[in-house]
């Protein structure tokens, strides 16, 4: 399994479309930066958030999740409270080739700031926007700028294709579009 360069995540990007929108440079000027790495590609948050919040006294349950338990926001900024979590969207939609797996990292500017970017591997074959947890591990308000970096994909070549990929399985996240919560 070898991890990929540049040339080809930009390769696989422009003419396979496994990235979209592709920006095939770091930019940075005054933002947390984000786009084609040396050998990954740092995704943008959307402004599309969903902050965790207790005001119904729900339980946390992965197999009857109450979508209650979240306030929707649009926005530039989100604020998420001290000891909570947010969920957020990639501005980017992936589309993961079925010999490649891709894992997330945090940005380091988020991290140092007690931040931490949660994101499960993109298996082969999946294809949809990333759904971002943002924990504020603070005792503090934490800021998250939308349409600025949120973390790095590395993506991993296997020595051939899986036998049987997430869309061959009809995986229930494929093709999910906006910040999807947990399903059964």
């Amino acid at each position: 399994m070898s991890i990929m360069a540049d040339r080809w995540i930009r390769e696989q990007a422009q003419k396979h479309g496994m990235i979209e929108p592709f920006v095939e440079s770091q930019r940075r000027g005054g933002c947390i930066s984000y786009g084609l790495s040396s050998y990954g590609y740092d995704a943008r948050v959307a402004d599309e958030f969903k902050i965790f919040t207790n005001v119904n006294s729900a339980t946390v349950d992965p197999k009857n999740f109450d979508s209650s338990s979240f306030v929707d926001r649009k926005t530039d900024v989100c604020i998420i409270p001290p000891n909570s979590f947010a969920l957020a969207r990639t501005v980017e939609y992936f589309r993961i080739p079925k010999d490649v797996l891709v894992i997330c990292l945090g940005k380091s500017t988020y991290a140092r700031c007690g931040i931490i970017v949660n994101v499960t591997p993109l298996e082969p074959g999946w294809e949809g926007h990333v759904t971002l947890e943002f924990s504020n591990t603070t005792p503090l308000p934490a800021k998250i700028y939308a349409g600025e970096g949120a973390c790095q994909f590395l993506f991993l070549q296997g020595n051939e294709p899986c036998e049987v990929s997430y869309s061959d399985r009809s995986g229930k996240y494929m093709g999910q579009r906006g910040v999807t919560l947990p399903r059964l």
